[in-house]
């Protein structure tokens, strides 16, 4: 099983986690494919790609009811990132500039306004604390194509387990392990077509493992981007920092496709997907953004606020 974040084509409405309509749709037992398929469109109906129109707020209305389906939660992720494929190319997306960019993401979103979010999402014997834990260059690796530029499902979860198994990355029961490929890599059940990411859990030697494929959005910047010029100058980098955080809020709200989901099967992200909220600013380039972490600054999706008075989509607990 394995949910995933479905893509947004623009003027197309294809659905996530695992089955195609509209947004918030998700069956049990299929892929996590969130509804990434909104965000290609304006409140114009234009393509967000032209300077000037900002991506799709979003509603600011309360959403049908998440609940606990007696699943466990991650209380703090510790983010692994598997660099797959060709990051070493010296110009374009697949870059070391590019691989900077999500390592500075990966050690300010803890503790963000942003991610705190999750806290919400706490049950009983395990509070989600909202933060993060990464180490730069010790909790990466690299894989140049051990399972070649097609990748299948299976593949996928081979390169996390070979990662784990040579020691490359230590086993860790609360760790979320990212399958990144470069812009050259495809992965053939849906990437670009369907989904833009997904996570899913299983079975290594090791024991149970969380984990998730994201492919660079520049394969498919229409798709899988929400903008061709991005705050950080990487439209491919940028989109896939998108598409790892909507990720990684669910694979901590529901690592095993078991906790938190609504009643079609969609996670707390899939409900907010592909919306970005109200709070958005141009930065120099001309390009949106609606989140300033670390040294940076992002446009990424909109997560859900879990309240017993009803649920809200938002950028930070201030913000919707």
């Amino acid at each position: 099983m394995k949910r995933t974040l479905t893509l947004s084509v623009v003027f197309t409405l294809f659905a996530a986690v695992g089955y195609f309509g509209m947004p918030g749709m998700k069956t049990q037992g299929q892929k996590d494919t969130l509804p990434d398929s909104l965000h290609g469109l304006n409140g114009n109906g234009n393509s967000q790609e032209r300077i000037g129109f900002a991506p799709a707020t979003g509603g600011t209305a309360t959403t049908s009811k998440i609940s606990w389906h007696g699943g466990p939660v991650v209380a703090t992720p510790t983010i692994y990132i598997i660099w797959y494929g060709n990051w070493a190319q010296a110009n374009g997306s697949d870059n070391a500039a590019g691989q900077q960019i999500v390592r500075d993401w990966a050690t300010s979103i803890g503790g963000s306004p942003h991610f705190k979010l999750n806290q919400t999402y706490s049950i009983t014997g395990t509070s989600v604390t909202g933060g993060i834990n990464f180490t730069p260059t010790i909790n990466e690796t690299t894989d140049t194509g051990s399972q070649g530029t097609s990748l299948s499902d299976a593949k996928v979860k081979t390169i996390v387990t070979s990662a784990i198994s040579s020691g490359r990355l230590p086993y860790n029961t609360s760790g979320i392990y990212f399958v990144l490929t470069s812009s050259n890599v495809n992965e053939t059940s849906g990437f670009c077509t369907q989904y833009c990411g997904w996570h899913t859990s299983g079975t290594a030697t090791a024991g149970k493992i969380r984990y998730s494929f994201v492919g660079n959005a520049n394969r498919c910047l229409s798709s899988c981007a929400a903008q061709s010029t991005s705050p950080n100058s990487n439209p491919g980098v940028d989109g896939m920092i998108s598409v790892i955080t909507h990720e990684l809020e669910e694979a901590t709200s529901d690592p095993d496709l078991n906790a938190w989901y609504d009643a079609s099967g969609a996670e707390n992200a899939d409900k907010c997907a592909w919306t970005f909220g109200h709070f958005q600013y141009q930065v120099g380039n001309g390009s949106w953004a609606n989140m300033h972490l670390g040294t940076r600054d992002y446009l990424i999706q909109r997560n859900l606020q879990h309240n017993t008075s009803g649920d809200l989509c938002k950028v930070d607990a201030t913000h919707n």
